[in-house]
């Protein structure tokens, strides 16, 4: 097995602990809200970017309620950080959390949990479009995208959408490929594509 996928494997059994720990989808029904996982964690192409992304849905989003959650969640002694963005007058009519977990000192997870209003504009979508990418996803792509993950420096952030979008429909299969893709189509805002779209 390439290193590569030692780490994803890893990472993903660490994340899904770490999710766990926190019982985030039993914390959020508590105010009848509805958390999904979404992103690299969903689709098994997490690797060494430690981020776990949740979306949670109720109607109506209530701010105070959205607060209890994250208070509780922000009792565990391994979250060290807390942020809150709200968007609720935005087309995303949501409220962001971003959480800070410290597995150690040198591996500290970045939780975002998206609390959304049921039936707008982005309900289910990014779970749609994630298992449009598990479908249609090749083992080698698969393999493709952990490694081009893998070798991207630790300071750049790139959105895991375009890794998928490169290699499921462009064919991009190596890192200088990929930067020169990127470079060519540079991304604003939230990247709306999907398989066969």
């Amino acid at each position: 097995m390439e290193d590569f996928e030692r780490v994803a494997l890893s990472n993903q059994q660490k994340a899904r602990e770490i999710v766990e720990d926190l019982d985030i989808v039993r914390t959020w029904q508590q105010i009848g809200a509805e958390a999904r996982l979404v992103g690299s964690l969903r689709m098994g192409l997490l690797c060494k970017h430690l981020d776990i992304d949740f979306h949670v849905y109720s109607s109506p989003v209530k701010v105070e309620e959205s607060f209890k959650v994250v208070a509780c969640l922000a009792s565990n002694p391994q979250v060290r950080k807390v942020e809150y963005r709200n968007l609720l007058d935005t087309e995303e009519a949501c409220v962001e959390w971003h959480l800070w977990y410290e597995e150690s000192p040198e591996r500290v997870w970045q939780i975002d949990m998206i609390h959304i209003e049921t039936g707008s504009t982005y309900d289910g979508y990014f779970e749609h479009v994630a298992d449009r990418i598990v479908a249609a996803m090749t083992p080698l792509q698969r393999e493709i995208i952990l490694r081009l993950k893998h070798e991207t420096p630790e300071t750049e952030k790139i959105p895991g959408i375009e890794y998928y979008r490169a290699v499921i429909q462009e064919g991009i299969r190596d890192y200088a490929a990929f930067r020169s893709y990127r470079n060519q189509h540079p991304v604003e805002g939230i990247l709306e594509w999907m398989p066969g779209k």
